[in-house]
């Protein structure tokens, strides 16, 4: 593998300076624990467009996107296009509902509705969550840059980690956002040069490559059978829906982002820009892995005995093909598209364990000057965490199918939850939802672990684990319901 060149360095070196820059201009901004978590409520929406699309659009996009379109075919493209029915969803019931109460954290509206106990399961399940994203995340990125610095990837996740906790941990949500919002540029950027790149090269090849890469099935959206045991664009249409819809209601790393636009106009228009961008962009990323495909299918190019994932192909190809001063480009968007989510993440669980855990049980009276000591403590704690966990992720097979189990297992109760919240008019008593939650686990923990051929055990696709345990829960607490009904 080649290494950086010195034009190279010197643009990933600015880049981080440009990065930490921006988190001590807004240090001034986000002393206190609203503007810390949600920048005061001025953010224009276009901007909290571009960053709620870039809570999408990770290295988990710029990577293992084009590594699945590699190995496999274009079947992500069907979790893209159920974006805008769960967004139509989410902007008729769910934003109206969190504005008007002017909440921060979408967790403390299932208390109003359910309980205290649903708030405390959510909250708890979206940390666990969040640590999971920023793992697979920073792997991710630390495996692009391992193909051109002769360090130990767990080195490169450390300095990735640190760099986007003192930024974030400076800046707040308003650093968070207009990071986002320049890595969202330089992301697109360099996504539109890649394909660029690679559709010169695929085509000045005298062989139809391009041809080839069809004639294996490489633009498929996946197969049409009514199966849920593989992944058909059913299971895709399936966990494209219930995945999204639990974005854009139940995950704080995209309801805190809209929370920061000025109205509930602004922040409906913001979850619509972050659509609009995000199909296009999920495209683009599956033509890169499928020129990829074409590319190496050519008797002039060739892969190195040690690529053996879908997920090294796209660092691969960056590391031995793009010239100096462009491959820092590359590398920069990569790291724009990483670090984009991960700063968001570390904010949004900071604010989660501040408002729903702390200020909860702890110390409901913490004056606002220690909130935001707090706050700033608590994104160096979980970044922290998701770089420790992040140095596990070194012996996964394909990151993007980590990423959808770890979604489903810890997303399902939670979109459970929101949906019951929304659905139930009279409410549930909390026994009735604790049972649910308690069927919940027990059908994520079958799907997850209880696999085989034996009928007992489960067949369907693992990425429908998360659909199978919002099922439940809403099945069992409406059952429940139904024999025991709550007094008005």
């Amino acid at each position: 593998m080649s290494n950086l060149g010195t034009l190279d360095l010197i643009i990933l070196v600015g880049y981080a300076i440009i990065l930490l820059a921006m988190g001590a201009y807004f240090v001034r901004r986000s002393n206190t624990a609203e503007g810390f978590m949600v920048a005061g409520r001025g953010i224009p929406a276009w901007a909290a467009g571009l960053a709620i699309m870039s809570a999408y659009t990770s290295s988990i996009s710029y990577i293992a996107t084009p590594g699945k379109a590699f190995a496999e075919n274009w079947h992500p493209l069907v979790f893209a296009l159920t974006v805008p029915p769960a967004a139509w969803i989410a902007c008729r019931y769910a934003v109206s509902h969190y504005r008007a109460n002017k909440l921060i954290s979408a967790y403390e509206y299932l208390e109003t509705r359910l309980g205290p106990w649903a708030r405390f399961y959510a909250s708890l399940s979206f940390v666990l969550f969040m640590i999971g994203r920023m793992a697979v995340i920073l792997y991710l990125a630390a495996l692009l840059l391992g193909n051109f610095l002769d360090w130990p990837i767990e080195l490169v996740i450390l300095i990735l980690g640190v760099v986007t906790i003192v930024y974030t941990l400076m800046g707040g949500m308003e650093a968070v956002i207009w990071t986002d919002v320049i890595q969202s540029a330089v992301m697109v950027g360099g996504g539109l040069f890649c394909a660029a790149y690679l559709t010169y090269f695929v085509y000045q090849d005298p062989k139809p490559l391009m041809a080839i890469a069809a004639e294996s099935g490489k633009f498929s959206l996946g197969s049409l059978d009514f199966s849920f045991s593989s992944r058909t664009v059913w299971v895709m249409i399936i966990y494209g829906l219930t995945e999204n819809l639990r974005n854009l209601v139940a995950d704080q790393n995209y309801v805190q982002k809209y929370a920061a636009a000025p109205d509930e106009k602004a922040a409906k228009r913001a979850i619509w820009i972050s659509a609009a961008i995000f199909m296009p962009l999920t495209a683009l990323f599956l033509y890169i892995g499928t020129s990829l495909y074409a590319f190496y299918s050519s008797e002039l190019h060739q892969l190195a005995p040690e690529i053996v994932k879908g997920d090294q192909v796209f660092p691969y190809f960056i590391a031995t093909e793009v010239p100096a001063g462009l491959k820092g480009l590359i590398i920069a968007a990569i790291l724009a598209a990483a670090m984009s989510t991960v700063d968001s993440a570390l904010n949004c669980s900071a604010t989660v364990t501040l408002l729903d855990f702390h200020k909860r049980y702890i110390n409901p009276s913490i004056s606002d000057r220690n909130s935001v000591k707090f706050l700033r403590w608590s994104t160096v704690f979980w970044g922290v965490l998701g770089i420790g966990f992040a140095t596990l992720m070194v012996r996964a097979t394909s990151a993007l199918d980590i990423w959808w189990q770890i979604a489903g297992i810890f997303g399902g109760g939670i979109l459970g939850l929101f949906l019951l919240a929304l659905m139930s008019r009279r409410g549930v008593r909390p026994w009735q939802g604790i049972v649910g939650i308690a069927a919940s686990i027990l059908v994520i923990y079958w799907g997850t672990f209880v696999r085989g051929d034996a009928w007992w055990q489960s067949q369907i696709d693992s990425i429908l684990i998360g659909t199978l345990g919002t099922g439940a829960l809403l099945l069992v607490v409406f059952t429940l319901s139904i024999i025991q009904p709550k007094r008005s």
